[in-house]
């Protein structure tokens, strides 16, 4: 077994067992890693409060000849107290976890994935912002090479007007080919922002209209390309 450093988000957890628990984590220089951390919910555990979901801590770790690593010391680095302490900033964290746990395949490093988390986590923390979730769909999508065209029509070439996106043929259509998903200009506008170098400006908006509908959009989009359903995203529409 070897033992090994490192940094890492909590993205999800399950029990072991009476006392153990399986943490998975995603860290800047081992990719996504699962660990056993013993004896994690007795009441006497030394770090059992800093393994939850959302938890930034400073690891040490052993790697073992299967697929779980064991947990050996853990030291809190952030542990975004307002996330925790309201639900709806929880549940927006928690959508974040959820389409990172599903693009990142175990132990393949990307510490650009990783800081796009933690980022992600201190702004929702320290200024929370309607758009933040989708905008960060749609950046890791764009990521991942698979963000929609936004600027023509992908079926016939035409600048516009636009009138809907479709996911399966990469991107917004024009009137005369319309299907897929009705889009307003005003969301093309925020989506073309985020995914153009205009983040700061797409995050300010807060129409209620426009970013529901980003949300959506951006929502439908992840779906389409993970093909799953974005379960922390469809407990809060039942909400």
């Amino acid at each position: 077994m070897t033992l090994y450093r490192d940094k890492g988000v909590v993205i999800r957890t399950w029990r072991l067992g009476e006392a153990d628990r399986i943490v998975v984590l995603l860290t800047p220089e081992h990719g996504k890693v699962r660990a056993v951390a013993k004896g994690v919910r007795k009441t006497r555990s030394k770090f059992g409060g800093r393994l939850e979901p959302t938890s930034h801590v400073d690891l040490q770790l052993y790697a073992g000849r299967g697929d779980l690593g064991i947990v050996t010391q853990a030291e809190t680095i952030d542990r975004f107290e307002n996330v925790r302490a309201d639900p709806d900033r929880f549940s927006e964290a928690s959508a974040l976890l959820e389409v990172v746990d599903v693009v990142s395949p175990d132990g393949d490093p990307d510490r650009q994935r990783y800081e796009m988390l933690l980022g992600a986590l201190r702004t929702l923390d320290q200024n929370p912002t309607p758009l933040l979730v989708p905008a960060f769909f749609l950046k890791l999508l764009a990521r991942e090479g698979l963000a929609p065209h936004l600027d023509s029509c992908v079926s016939c070439g035409s600048s516009g007007p636009l009138v809907a996106v479709e996911f399966g043929e990469g991107g917004t259509l024009c009137g005369g080919c319309r299907r897929g998903r009705p889009v307003s200009d005003a969301a093309l506008a925020v989506m073309r922002a985020v995914l153009g170098g205009g983040l700061v400006d797409a995050l300010a908006v807060v129409d209620p209209e426009v970013c529901t509908e980003v949300d959506g959009t951006a929502t439908a989009a992840v779906e389409y390309h993970l093909e799953r359903r974005m379960k922390s995203r469809r407990a809060m529409e039942r909400a």
